[in-house]
């Protein structure tokens, strides 16, 4: 069965160049297992999973190429088919996913292979867990990627009143108070006048008498007229 490649690349190829190519003969070779049913050579339209395994069947033969043939030989087989320019996403697709056979990757889309690839260091710990799948599908890689991005979305940082000293001590220090009547303000200024006392010395006991209050030390008596 031969698989019609011009169909499934991003890249327009001329279509005797492929016929007569390495490619198509390494194509035909691994998709030999392929069903006749699906009727490759007769339709002008793959289904996504026949793309997607032509994609990584192209990728993988590519790198090989590039591993075997000398320098010169590989450049000349990119001018030869046309692919110049265009060799790289897919080389990339190899290494990105050189543990998995295309079949494995069948049920993605292809430009969701594409996006996996072209940003691996993103969405390396998403290919990781593909291998830990038993069907690897369309909707199963969207979990993982939204499961990555949510783990990465910044926690609200938790409010201190904590600062450091330049020699490693820390001392508490209470952000502004910004209230319309001031009530807070007047009223600790007023206690510092009338008392003696510092801002800190009567925070200190205002804190003191609250947690009292809320440890059931203290009780609020209101008086009946």
């Amino acid at each position: 069965m031969m698989t019609r490649v011009q169909s499934v690349i991003a890249a327009p190829v001329d279509s005797k160049a492929i016929a007569n190519s390495e490619f198509e003969q390494y194509v035909e070779g691994k998709a030999a297992n392929i069903s006749n049913s699906v009727g490759v050579e007769h339709s002008s339209l793959l289904s996504l999973a026949d793309v997607t395994k032509t994609i990584l069947r192209h990728a993988f033969w590519l790198a090989e190429q590039k591993q075997h043939l000398s320098l010169k030989q590989y450049r000349k087989l990119l001018v030869d088919l046309g692919w110049r320019g265009e060799e790289k996403r897919y080389l990339k697709i190899a290494a990105v996913f050189g543990k998995f056979l295309p079949q494995d990757l069948a049920q993605i889309e292809p430009l969701t292979v594409y996006q996996l690839a072209n940003n691996s260091n993103k969405y390396k710990p998403v290919i990781d867990a593909l291998l830990d799948l038993s069907a690897i599908t369309q909707e199963a890689v969207r979990s993982l990627v939204k499961e990555q991005r949510t783990s990465k979305e910044p926690k609200p940082e938790k409010p201190s009143i904590w600062r450091r000293t330049k020699n490693g001590g820390r001392y508490c220090q209470i952000p502004p108070i910004h209230e319309k009547d001031e009530r807070t303000g007047v009223t600790l200024q007023k206690m510092m006048d009338t008392e003696g006392l510092s801002s800190q010395q009567i925070v200190a006991e205002a804190i003191a008498l609250r947690q009292a209050y809320q440890e059931g030390h203290l009780l609020v008596v209101e008086e009946n007229n």
